[in-house]
């Protein structure tokens, strides 16, 4: 997503909410990997595009892996792994600026994904890195998975 996409999303939240410390934090956003869309009552709206309004369906599975907190900030991403981006797919990775400094890590642990990927890329087998880590193999395949989408 290009920076000045997110400008302007900051710029059109300041306009409607002046009052909003962390605009970025505090507003429920959706993306498709072009354009911003924020969350309002029933709706969604293109911030990229001048308030244009967006289908929720579309976005309604990257709305589901975003966790907010009662106070409506932002908390915790599961961001898709897989080019099957449906409710079903893993939840297996998350970022969590609370978390290694909000670096993807396996779900529930501190485990970095990318240190996963790179003992990975070293050789290890997955069975080898799932001993190591006490995770099931499922969690360091997408682990892998993850970073080796975020490489290509």
């Amino acid at each position: 997503m290009k920076l000045d996409v997110i400008r302007a999303a900051v710029k059109r939240i300041r306009r409607t909410d002046p009052k909003s410390l962390h605009p970025l934090a505090q507003s429920r956003f959706a993306t498709d990997g072009v354009d911003l869309f924020l969350e309002e009552v029933d709706r969604l709206v293109n911030l990229s595009k001048e308030g244009q309004l967006g289908l929720r369906e579309c976005l309604q599975g990257y709305l589901r892996r975003i966790q907010h907190a009662e106070s409506g900030l932002a908390t915790r991403l599961y961001p898709f792994t897989r080019k099957d981006m449906t409710a079903e797919t893993p939840t297996r990775v998350m970022i969590d600026p609370r978390i290694a400094f909000g670096r993807p890590v396996i779900t529930g642990t501190g485990i970095p994904t990318a240190t996963v990927f790179e003992r990975y890329f070293a050789g290890e087998t997955r069975e080898d890195l799932s001993e190591d880590y006490e995770r099931p193999v499922e969690d360091i395949d997408e682990a892998i998975r993850w970073e080796h989408a975020r490489a290509a």
